[in-house]
């Protein structure tokens, strides 16, 4: 299959604008698309969604082994293969675990997947300073690590005036040897701001489907676009997938199960590959709204209550008094439910705006959150229970991260996370009944006897409710 990965130098370099840009100008071609982003990233992946219509999948190479990667990979582009894969790159090129490893790096994910990679390098106030940055990307080998993959095959400068576009690409192809496939000029309308969380949300830029079109509209102008697709059929290799659904506990008839996963406004964050396994294991999913829904649906048997925004909209999740109560007597009747992050602030007794309001949750747990004055433990983490707790028994392990603002004087003390990187850990977790929630954002995939146990848990709550 064709692939590309859209990798930088940096953050902010222009990695999503292009990425977003690119999939408009392939969707308009007429050429199928599966997109992807390296990294545990949430937001990336749902301006992806926006323009194609469709789910798109997160690689990484943490949280899967090289087989399991390529699987997630497979999975993500099958009823695509004679189209394109378009990865999105995270951070730096070479930037991964602890900031010391380029494990879990945008490379990294290159080279599992042999896939060509185009380095898009912010060029603003510079000209032949560009030379050597590019080179040493170029010419740079991680130590201990065998080369892998094409690695950079092509060259996309961003924030460039087209007048001094022409000299400027000359001179890099030549110095440098590798093709500049184009670039991005000054932009005036788009603009994707930040939070605290990274981006904002597709869904809160005004126009933003048009804005995209006549982003298309201009890299159609501006890139080598044959180029490009030259550059991702150059490389193609394949890989073996003998390990599809290895970790899901395959459900048998009969043993099916309805999950409700909250998802609106304030909770959007999920993996693919979480909801996919949770299928896979018998799991009906019903979406519903703690913002808009008055209570949870009839019939479910489980709750995931993700990861998001909560603190934005904490007077309406207030407001909805309903559906709070519905949550908190689904989690004192034995309901299975999971809290993840911004799922965990809304379980809490209260939660406290950055403003200083302090509105009630479901008040599953004692407690209340409020804005920290850092990131909280943040990045990759392992996961191991500390105690028998639910769909976690003692000893077990799994892989996830943390990345938050909000904090609360309990976060638990079910669990020990450990950084991949150094030597820090902390405890985490809290449980009530069948309620387990946290700060971390797990990934399920990682421990196939967390998968079982919830789906059982489950079924089991079901027989007793039927």
């Amino acid at each position: 299959m064709r692939k590309l990965m859209i990798a930088a130098p940096k953050s902010g370099s222009g990695k999503t604008i292009l990425t977003c840009g690119l999939l408009e100008v392939f969707k308009k071609k007429f050429v199928p698309v599966a997109s992807f982003k390296c990294g545990p990233d949430y937001i990336d992946p749902l301006f992806h969604k926006k323009i194609l219509g469709q789910e798109s999948r997160n690689l990484d190479s943490f949280f899967e082994d090289p087989d399991g990667l390529r699987e997630v990979f497979l999975q993500g582009t099958e009823g695509k293969e004679e189209g394109l894969a378009l990865i999105e790159g995270v951070m730096g090129y070479f930037d991964g675990l602890g900031g010391t490893s380029p494990q879990a790096s945008a490379w990294d994910v290159a080279g599992i997947l042999d896939c060509p990679v185009i380095l898009v390098v912010d060029a603003k106030g510079a000209s032949l300073s560009l030379i050597p940055l590019i080179k040493g990307f170029l010419d740079y080998q991680p130590a201990g690590y065998d080369r892998r993959g094409p690695g950079i095959a092509g060259i996309i400068l961003n924030r460039v005036s087209p007048m001094i576009y022409t000299g400027l690409k000359e001179t890099l192809e030549r110095e440098l040897g590798v093709p500049v496939a184009g670039y991005i000029p000054p932009l005036d309308f788009l603009k994707i701001e930040s939070r605290h969380l990274g981006l904002i949300l597709p869904d809160e830029i005004a126009d933003i489907q048009f804005q995209i079109r006549r982003l298309a509209g201009i890299l159609e102008e501006t890139l080598d676009i044959g180029l490009l697709l030259e550059i991702s059929q150059r490389y193609t290799s394949q890989f073996e997938n003998g390990r599809i659904l290895r970790n899901e506990a395959i459900h048998k008839p009969g043993t099916a199960f309805h999950l409700g996963i909250a998802k609106d406004e304030a909770f959007c964050f999920y993996y693919r590959e979480n909801l996919q396994a949770m299928e896979k294991a018998g799991g009906i999913l019903t979406e519903f709204s703690p913002l808009h829904d008055k209570e949870l649906p009839d019939g479910l048997d489980g709750l995931l209550l993700g990861g998001g925004y909560p603190e934005l909209y904490a007077d309406k999740l207030a407001e909805n008094e309903t559906m709070r109560m519905s949550i908190r007597k689904a989690a004192e009747s034995g309901m299975p439910i999971l809290g993840e992050c911004g799922g965990f602030l809304y379980l809490l007794e209260n939660l406290k705006t950055e403003d200083g309001h302090i509105f009630p949750m479901a008040g599953v747990f004692s407690g209340e959150s409020g804005k920290g004055q850092r990131l909280g433990n943040f990045g990759y983490l392992t996961l191991t229970a500390e105690e028998d707790l639910p769909f976690l028994k003692k000893g077990m392990s799994m892989k996830g991260h943390e990345f938050h603002y909000w904090q609360t004087n309990d976060q638990g003390a079910g669990a020990c996370a450990r950084k991949p990187a150094g030597n820090k850990e902390w405890l985490c977790m809290r449980n009530y009944k069948n309620t387990l929630a946290g700060f971390p954002h797990l990934y399920y995939r990682s421990c196939p006897e967390f998968i079982a146990e919830f789906a059982r848990c489950c079924r089991d709550y079901r027989m007793g409710r039927i």
